[in-house]
């Protein structure tokens, strides 16, 4: 059962803009139905960076960020069964309760269960299990992985192979989940077909993992910045065009290489100008664009109704539709049996202390993924 009050270090976000702090903060014991988790390794998400900003519209501060990391249950709450102390773990931003509308509806991972409270920065019963400096720390998208030890309501834990290495897989936390998922579950990619992926972060790169397992024949990568077109190639993109070297708008240069367009696209960066172009980009009939990447709150996506009546499909997908709790074990599962890559997507491994420096060099582009260890 839980022991007492954890004090161990965190990264606080006291302000929107402000680089992180690291702080001793006093961790709760979990309550019923929650489990308290020893971090081991957490990475660094363009998510976190959009709510640290201050752009995020339910952006709560002083907040323990991180939603993509791994470790060891340390102990449970009252009611949790399915997980003990000494289960290896991935905690998750998208919980799956199993018995919401959403959970038995097979068509979406949407569990709604603690939606409400999650999007408050609170724990479900409306508190939260963190404090620093005598002030309340709010909670980050149910798991606020940036602290040595964090508390998780127990549907938002998957189980996983103890085997795993931890500063590998907790980018199934989020990323590279998200983009396989997209291709896999979203689009469903179909052997033989051409895609077109906007945006070659490690999103973008997990998709073109996720059209190459399903058998997609042509992978055309697309980035402003020519520096990521080598990594593109070794996760399965056929060829790499940059939007700058061409003087017409992409989506014309794309339907003039592909005789008409694409059948599947994807748009990973959340820019809505590029959604646009991504669903122009596919093929009159049948192709399917999937938008991946989080726009800025109040933006909208605009094309000509002609588009769609003349048969495109415009699709969106969260943590690539995967039903958390079942799927996350089942993806480190293909890691372990190399189905999937996990380890190329991590160019930089950093003690936690560095975690500003991580921010940076996402911002600068010099990094897929950094992960930080404990």
């Amino acid at each position: 059962m839980a022991s007492g009050v954890i004090k161990c270090k965190a990264a606080v976000a006291w302000d929107a803009g402000k680089p992180l702090s690291i702080e001793e903060v006093e961790v709760a014991p979990p309550k019923a139905h929650e489990v308290r988790i020893k971090v081991v390794a957490t990475a660094v998400c363009h998510t976190d960076a959009y709510t640290l900003s201050g752009a995020d519209p339910e952006g709560c501060f002083p907040v323990i960020l991180g939603h993509e990391g791994a470790g060891i249950v340390e102990s449970v709450g009252e009611g949790v069964t399915k997980l003990k102390p000494g289960d290896t773990v991935i905690p998750l931003y998208i919980p799956q309760c199993g018995e919401c509308k959403f959970c038995l509806n097979p068509k979406t991972n949407l569990c709604q269960k603690i939606r409400v409270t999650q999007g408050k920065g609170l724990m479900p019963d409306g508190t939260s299990r963190f404090t620093c400096k005598g002030k309340q720390i709010y909670h980050f998208m149910g798991t606020s992985t940036f602290s040595e030890y964090t508390v998780v309501a127990d549907i938002s834990v998957a189980k996983i192979d103890a085997a795993a290495p931890l500063d590998k897989v907790c980018l199934l936390g989020c990323g590279i989940s998200t983009g396989y998922g997209a291709a896999i579950n979203t689009a469903k990619v179909e052997l033989g077909s051409t895609c077109a992926v906007f945006g070659l972060g490690g999103v973008g790169l997990a998709v073109i993992m996720g059209c190459k397992v399903a058998g997609a024949s042509r992978i055309i990568g697309v980035d402003l910045n020519k520096d990521k077109f080598a990594k593109a190639k070794e996760f399965g993109a056929t060829e790499c065009i940059n939007p700058q070297d061409f003087k017409k708008p992409i989506q014309e240069v794309l339907v003039e290489l592909t005789d008409g367009g694409v059948d599947y696209s994807f748009e990973c960066i959340g820019n809505v100008g590029v959604m646009r172009a991504a669903l122009e980009s596919c093929h009159k009939g049948w192709g399917v664009s999937v938008i991946v990447g989080v726009a800025a709150a109040g933006q909208e996506i605009s094309t000509r109704p002609f588009q769609l009546v003349t048969g495109r499909t415009w699709k969106g997908t969260a943590f690539g539709g995967w039903k958390s709790v079942e799927s996350v074990p089942t993806l480190v599962a293909e890691y372990m049996s190399k189905k999937i890559k996990v380890d190329e997507f991590v160019t930089h491994t950093l003690p936690f202390d560095k975690i500003n420096e991580a921010f940076e060099l996402m911002h600068a582009g010099k990094s897929i993924r950094s992960v930080l260890k404990f």
